[in-house]
C-alpha cells in the first residue's frame, strides 16, 4: 500500500470514543469530590488536634496553679523557720556569757599546766628502783 491509498481510504468506524467529553466531566467531578473529602477530612483531623492540645494546656495550667501555690507555701515556710533561727543566734549576750567563762576555764588550765610541768619536771632526775 502506497501512502496514497491511506488518504484515498474512508475512514474506519470508531465504536467507542474513551475520550468523549461526558467522560472526561465525570472523572474532573470524582477528582474534585476526592480532594474536598481530603481536605475535609483533613481540617476535621486538625480541629480534633487542636482541642486535644488545648485540653492538655488548660490541664497543666491547672496542675501548675496548684503546684507552684503548694512550693511557695512550703518556701514561705522555711523561711520563717531560718528567720527564727537567726533570730535565736542573734542572741549573743547569753554567747558572750559562755565564751567569757570558757577563757577564763581555759586560762586557769593552763596555770595548772604549767604548775604540773614544774612539778614533775625533777622527778626526771630521781633515780627508780
Amino acid at each position: 500500500m502506497s501512502p496514497a491509498s491511506y488518504l484515498a481510504a474512508p475512514p474506519r468506524a470508531v465504536e467507542t470514543d474513551c475520550s468523549s467529553v461526558v467522560t472526561l466531566d465525570l472523572m474532573w467531578n470524582w477528582a474534585i469530590y476526592g480532594a474536598l473529602l481530603a481536605s475535609a477530612l483533613l481540617v476535621a483531623g486538625a480541629l480534633a488536634l487542636l482541642a486535644v492540645r488545648v485540653l492538655q494546656g488548660w490541664r497543666d495550667l491547672k496542675r501548675l496553679r496548684r503546684h507552684v501555690f503548694r512550693d511557695l507555701d512550703r518556701l514561705f515556710e522555711k523561711v520563717e523557720a531560718g528567720a527564727e533561727k537567726a533570730a535565736a543566734l542573734a542572741e549573743t549576750s547569753r554567747i558572750e556569757e559562755t565564751l567569757a567563762h570558757l577563757r577564763a576555764s581555759l586560762a586557769r588550765f593552763a596555770i595548772l599546766r604549767d604548775a604540773w610541768a614544774d612539778a614533775t619536771a625533777f622527778t626526771a632526775f630521781i633515780p627508780r628502783k
